[in-house]
């Protein structure tokens, strides 16, 4: 394609966001359209809509010449530290304990005896890394962010993109079927907040570790965190009919404490960087950085880092 792949040098972003959309948009269009009842395998056909942002990010790596193998390798790079696994493992369980204090504090009810078995956990987070949510990684972070930190600060660069993230999840909200289609406009106003702080996190772990498997481990921990919460069962009326008041609660309460530790980790590691070394720019993508226009970012951080 001699005359579209120059156009798609030219204009890296859009690309990537008209492929990621119009590749999701489409599956969970058909999805919505389709009436397909809450299952096993709506969860599965959402879950592949949500390879959107790699699609996207593979069409433009490839159109503009650079290294596939690079950009894919990001996600199987695991040598980052025992400290940043130990970030990425245990801040979404932190995050859910004090969410859910502060959910208890707030008035909402606790069943424990309703809560599932701990083990399954381990479960939800292995799907979560590669299908309900991890997969989106190699998109927004393995791609996106480097990209946009050749112009922006790493803080811009995430909020930039958690509006593209929370404006590509808008067909989970036309169908009836999802979790977020029952939700009303209150509480999808208090998740798009939680994105946007969701998305700063996601980029500190990843500009401080150049690992996409980091970002994609810690994105599953953050979705799998709702099943354990108090409100995941005990926010039911007779029927098993979700109590509004209760969710939105719920949501409010992880709302508070994503964007306290969002606003910690800006203080702490400079909102120009979200590290305190050099950040990936687009030279982990295997583009030319003669021709990117940087703004002093740098490759990943070296596998030595702890």
């Amino acid at each position: 394609m001699p005359s579209v792949r120059p156009w798609i040098d030219r204009h890296r972003i859009a690309t990537f966001l008209v492929v990621t959309y119009g590749f999701t948009w489409t599956i969970q269009g058909l999805l919505a359209l389709s009436g397909m009842q809450a299952s096993w395998a709506l969860s599965v056909l959402i879950g592949l809509g949500g390879f959107g942002p790699p699609v996207g990010a593979a069409v433009v790596v490839w159109a503009s010449g650079g290294s596939l193998r690079s950009w894919v390798g990001q996600f199987f790079r695991w040598r980052i530290g025992a400290r940043w696994w130990a970030a990425a493992l245990l801040l979404p369980l932190a995050v859910l304990a004090l969410g859910s204090g502060l959910y208890v504090a707030s008035g909402g009810p606790v069943d424990l005896a309703a809560l599932p078995f701990p083990g399954i956990y381990l479960f939800v987070m292995a799907w979560g890394t590669v299908w309900g949510g991890g997969q989106e990684e190699l998109g927004w972070r393995g791609f996106l962010v480097p990209v946009l930190q050749e112009r922006y600060s790493a803080l811009a660069t995430s909020l930039l993109v958690g509006v593209a993230w929370a404006g590509w999840h808008l067909p989970l909200f036309l169908n009836a079927n999802t979790t977020h289609g029952s939700w009303p406009v209150s509480q999808q106003l208090v998740w798009g907040v939680t994105i946007l702080a969701g998305s700063v996190l996601w980029t500190w772990m990843y500009n401080n570790t150049g690992s996409v498997l980091a970002a994609a481990v810690f994105h599953a921990g953050m979705n799998s965190i709702g099943v354990f919460h108090p409100a995941d069962r005990a926010a039911l009326v007779p029927g098993g009919i979700p109590d509004p008041w209760l969710n939105f609660l719920a949501e409010v309460s992880t709302a508070v404490v994503l964007v306290g530790v969002a606003l910690l980790v800006a203080l702490a590691f400079g909102p120009a960087r979200l590290s305190n070394h050099e950040v990936p720019d687009t030279g982990v993508l295997g583009f030319d950085r003669s021709d990117a226009g940087s703004t002093g970012a740098a490759g990943p951080p070296g596998s030595s880092q702890s």
